[in-house]
This record gives structure tokens, sequence and C-alpha cells, in this order.
């Protein structure tokens, strides 16, 4: 009896010993599966059918630093009071410029002027953070703060864009450029938001590295970008900063490396436009696509755009392809929406920077996006991954002739039909609009607004590192700024 008990314990030892293992196998696997189904950054994008489903980390803390109403809201109250149409726009009579209304909300709409609401970035993000607590959706991926001390990051409540598009826009011609507070409204205001946040402890706390500028047109802030160099700054690329034009260009491409201390990839954040054509859901997408490629915009284009030019003469001779000369006046988004959703795919070659709206217009209408543009950097990698849902092409390539509508003709029509499947994965992810008035009230947790705060989330451990760097330097060191855009 006593040589059967110790069999039995044996054999039960033996039992133990190997489902221990395979136990603390199991439980690995669990914990492994439960930590890339909960990082936003674990998986990359398409693998599900929400890019950016839950917060794996605490809310980003923002402080809104204090300036008048005056450098936001107050802006637009000015703007729908004017009078005149923009004057940049042709036929103003069929166009949605300004008219004059009265409105009784705190919070006015933001211009419905294409070349204005393309850059509405920073009218979303203040409205987030406008939003009382109660109204704030649970899985925010920011929460505004009170106490400096609490905070990650200083967000500037100033409407560059808005700023700078008024007096582009019913300013004097010419006056843009002049450091003249007279003549230039926007030099003024750009002054004084630098003169009092500079003042602020906030400044002082960090020389300006956790602050957040939004800076979506590439000429807004324009006379003061090295006074706000060290904060973090939310563009859409970086062509407003680099001043080249074709002298300074070899063969048309950009030099290999561009010296800069005021931008990088290292501390800014790449922004969406907004785009200006309606969401067109697949389940809607019923219609044969019958034109090839499909391009609407300006030929003549500056620096970069060099390459539009080019590619235009290539092209507007080829059967199925369709290059139309257009402005964004109400006639020109009605042939934009009609040529979008009617091919089945939509070139986005540079202009005067990187990138353009245009992208993001092509994404709303399940166009896809054929990007000949060698050195854009787009919004949210890391999160999301363009090559599943857009085709790159070579500037040099595409400047062969024949080289894009035969490479085009070649893809499959299983892959054009994932691709399309792709971009409807993706279309939320660049919606701004939350449909609350003003745009105050709960954001989309896959929208833009917590896609770019998940973005400069991930900014804040350099920022700390640099500002506890910059607090042991002994004084009288001087160390050289190195800001290199990879």
């Amino acid at each position: 009896m006593y040589s059967h008990r110790c069999s039995f314990l044996s054999q039960t030892m033996k039992r133990r010993s190997l489902s221990l293992p395979i136990a603390i196998f199991i439980a690995f696997s669990l914990l492994i599966l439960l930590f890339f189904s909960s990082n936003p950054l674990s998986s990359l994008p398409l693998s599900s059918t929400n890019p950016n489903p839950t917060l794996s980390h605490p809310p980003l803390k923002v402080f809104v630093a204090d300036l008048p109403r005056s450098f936001n809201y107050g802006l637009l109250d000015q703007f729908w009071s004017l009078s005149t149409p923009d004057s940049r726009i042709p036929n103003p009579i069929s166009d949605p410029n300004p008219k004059s209304r009265n409105w009784v909300s705190r919070y006015p709409p933001y211009p419905d002027n294409p070349l204005i609401q393309q850059y509405s970035a920073e009218y979303w993000l203040l409205g987030d953070l406008e939003t009382p607590p109660n109204l704030r959706a649970r899985d925010s991926a920011s929460v505004r703060v009170f106490d400096l001390e609490e905070s990650d990051v200083v967000f500037v409540p100033f409407f560059a864009t808005l700023s700078a598009e008024m007096q582009l826009g019913w300013g004097k011609k010419g006056e843009f450029l002049k450091k003249d507070e007279g003549s230039n409204l926007d030099y003024k205001r750009q002054k004084e938001v630098v003169e009092r946040i500079k003042r602020s402890e906030a400044w002082k706390r960090s020389g300006g590295r956790d602050h957040v500028f939004v800076l979506t047109d590439p000429v807004a802030m324009w006379h003061v970008k090295a006074d706000i160099a060290t904060a973090i700054l939310l563009v859409v690329d970086f062509g407003g900063w680099y001043k080249l034009d074709s002298k300074s260009m070899e063969n048309g491409t950009v030099p290999e490396r561009i010296q800069h201390t005021q931008v990088s990839l290292i501390k800014d954040v790449i922004v969406p436009y907004t785009h200006l054509l309606p969401t067109l859901p697949i389940s809607e997408d019923t219609e044969t696509r019958h034109t090839l490629l499909y391009f609407k915009g300006a030929k003549h284009r500056h620096r970069g755009g060099l390459v539009r030019e080019k590619l235009w003469d290539i092209l507007q001779n080829e059967p199925d392809v369709i290059m139309e000369e257009g402005f964004p006046n109400s006639t020109g988004r009605l042939q934009s929406i009609k040529g979008m959703r009617s091919s089945q795919f939509c070139l986005h070659p540079a202009g005067d920077t990187p990138s353009s709206c245009r992208l993001f217009d092509a994404v709303a209408s399940l166009c896809i996006p054929v990007i000949v543009s060698d050195n854009i950097p787009l919004p949210f990698e890391g999160i999301i991954d363009y090559s599943k849902f857009a085709v790159f092409v070579s500037e040099g390539h595409a400047l062969q002739k024949n080289y894009l509508v035969t490479y085009l003709r070649g893809i499959s029509a299983k892959r054009k039909e994932r691709l399309k499947a792709n971009i409807a994965r993706v279309q939320s992810v660049f919606e701004f609009d939350n449909w609350y008035p003003g745009g105050v009230g709960p954001v989309p947790r896959d929208g833009a607004v917590n896609h770019i705060w998940e973005m400069v989330y991930q900014k804040v451990p350099t920022v700390k590192q640099a500002v506890m760097r910059e607090r042991r330097r002994p004084e009288g060191v001087v160390v050289p700024l190195r800001c290199h855009c990879t």
C-alpha cells in the first residue's frame, strides 16, 4: 500500500511539474496578447478596424497658456464681420466666402473659405481643450489641467493660420512680408503673442520646449519662427521653413541633407490638412470608376512644384487621365467631388510645399492616392502605414514618359480593391469635425484630434530630457542647436 501511494504521489508530481511550464507559457502569451491589443502603437495600421482603439498610458496633461480671446475666437468674430470677399478667390459670388453674421455663441464657426478651412487644426484642438470635463469622452487622449506643475505640455491658443490668412486675403498686397505693425496686423499679433508667452513662468521654466504651437499654414508665425524654434510645432510639412528654389536644387531634387535648427521630426508633429470634400462611405461607393488617374489644381507652382509642371506636360494627353486646372471655389469643389469619385487613382504631386490638402480629399473620396513627392512627411506614421492604402512613385520614375500610367495600369484589380478597403478603414483618422457647435464637445477616439495628442504625448520624454539637461548646464557653457529632420 505504501508503494502504491508513493507511485501515485510520484505521478502526481510529474503531472504538476509538466503543467507548471505550460501554465507559465499560457500566462505569458496572454500578457503579450493583452499588450499588443491595448497599445495603439504596437500594431501598425489596418490591423483592426480602429487604428488607435485604446490608450495604453495616461492622457496627455495640457495646460493652456493665458492669451486674450482676441487671439483666437475673437479673430473669428473679426473674420465673420468682414464685408468684402477674399481677394485671392475668383468668382466670389459663387464662393462660400464670409458673410456678416452675429454669433451668439462664444465659439463661432471656423471659416468655410477653402484657403483657410484646410488648415483648421488649430480650431479643433482648442475646441477639445475648451470642452468641460463632464462632456469629455472617457477615452480622450488629452486632459486639460489648470496647474502648470501638473502639465506635460503648454498649449498656446493662438489661431496663427487664421491671423496670417486674414492678412493675405484682406490686407494690402505685399504687406504680409513687411514688419510693419501699422499695415501688417498679422505681424503685430505674432509679435505680441511671442512677447506675452516669453514673459510667462511656463516659458521660463522650460525655455519653451514644452510649448505647443499650431502652425499648419506654412506662413503662420512667419516673422517669429526663430523665436519659437524650441517649441513643439504642429505643422503639415516643413515646406515653410526650407526656402528652396530651382537654383539651390540639383536636378530638381532636394539636397540629401538640409542644415536646419528649427524643425525636426524628432521634436515636432506632422498633422493632416482638413479635407474639403465630403467623405464617401465605402457602402455608398457603387459607381464604376472609369478614369484611371485624376488631378485638379494649379499647374504652375514654385520650388518643389516644378515637378508638377513636368508631370502635367507628360500626362495631359494620356487616355483615361484627367489633368484639370482649377481653383477651390464652389465650382471647383463640385468638379473635384465628381472627378475624385469617378477615378481609380488621384495624383498627389508636390506643390509649393511637399504636401497638400489633396491627399486627404482623395482619402475622403476613396480614390487611391498616388504620391509623387520624394520628401513628404506624413501624419501619424508609426500609427498608420500609408503603403497599405497609397501608391508611392519617385519623382525620377514619374517623370519618365509613359512610366506612371503603365505602372498604374499594371496594378491588379485585387490590389486596387484591397487598397480602397484600407482607405475606408483610415478615413476616420483624418476627420477633425466632432459635429458639435464650435468644436466644443467630445471628440471621436479614432479621429484626428486624439491622434495628434497621441503624437504629442510621444514627444514628452524627449522634452523632459532636454529641459533637465538645460537646468544642469553650467553658466558660460554654450551648446549649439542640433536638430536633424529624418
